[in-house]
This record gives structure tokens, C-alpha cells and sequence, in this order.
């Protein structure tokens, strides 16, 4: 059981502040995203920041847990946080987020469905964008706006 997990058991909903790190996969100008099982909508991988871990050994386990892909070398691109990246999730889990943004550089392995926490991947140019999650649609309009996709 992670961190966040664990704090819920004491706190129950009420918000927390979470660090983590959310990677941007980005292949011919496209975004890899997921489709989150917890909130139905595309989210781009990533999470939250476990005891004793730095925020690229998160980057490189959420990566590896929710695509199966796998990644050496980050690019740290921004840190989102504030009021906009406050998230209440469909059970009333209360969360603002501090969120490194990382670029995955060399990312390699075939795309797999490996944990609970997705229904779909798949690739998404800017002009094809699904449903997004709030947090992620802050962060890929500024991806879009710093033309990275």
C-alpha cells in the first residue's frame, strides 16, 4: 500500500498535499496518455511520490507501472501546483497536487495495459485530444502552448 493510501486510513477525504511526477511521452509530435479507470477521462502517466524516493525514480516506476514502457533519462520540464491542481476524485478524496513535469527522453518496450489504474493507452496529437482530466488538460495546454506537441 503506497503513502497516500496510508494517510487516507488517518485523514479519511480531507485534502492532503501530494508530490509527484507525471512524464510526457511524446512521439511525432503526439502525447501518450491514458485513460484512468477512477475518473473515466485521459490523463497523462504518472503519480505520487512514495517514502524515500526522489521525483525521477517516480517518474521512471509510474511510467513503468502504467505503460510498461521504460525510460533512463528525463528532461525536468516544469512544477505545477496551486489552487488549478486541486482534484476531488469520484470518492471524495480530496488532493492538491505539486506535479514535476518530466520529459521522457528514450523511452523503449511495447505499450501494456500493466496495472489498475488504466482502461486504454494510446497516442493523441493536439488536434485530437479526448476528455481530459482537469490537472491534465493544464498541463498539455501548456505543452501545446511551449510547442512540444
Amino acid at each position: 500500500m503506497g503513502y497516500i493510501s496510508e494517510l487516507r486510513k488517518h485523514i479519511g477525504h480531507n485534502p492532503l498535499i501530494s508530490a509527484g511526477a507525471t512524464v510526457a511521452v511524446i512521439k511525432d509530435k503526439q502525447i501518450l496518455l491514458n485513460l484512468r479507470s477512477d475518473t473515466k477521462t485521459w490523463g497523462i502517466p504518472g503519480g505520487s511520490l512514495e517514502i524515500g524516493e526522489t521525483l525521477e525514480e517516480t517518474a521512471k516506476r509510474e511510467l513503468k507501472e502504467e505503460t510498461n514502457l521504460d525510460c533512463d533519462n528525463f528532461t525536468l520540464l516544469n512544477v505545477f501546483s496551486g489552487n488549478d491542481f486541486y482534484f476531488k476524485y469520484p470518492n471524495g478524496d480530496e488532493l492538491y497536487s505539486v506535479i514535476a513535469l518530466y520529459l521522457a527522453d528514450d523511452f523503449k518496450g511495447g505499450l501494456k495495459i500493466t496495472d489498475d489504474e488504466s482502461i486504454d493507452l494510446s497516442f493523441f496529437s493536439k488536434s485530437e485530444l479526448p476528455n481530459l482530466e482537469s490537472r491534465a488538460k493544464l498541463i498539455i495546454d501548456w505543452l501545446i502552448e511551449k510547442e512540444y506537441i
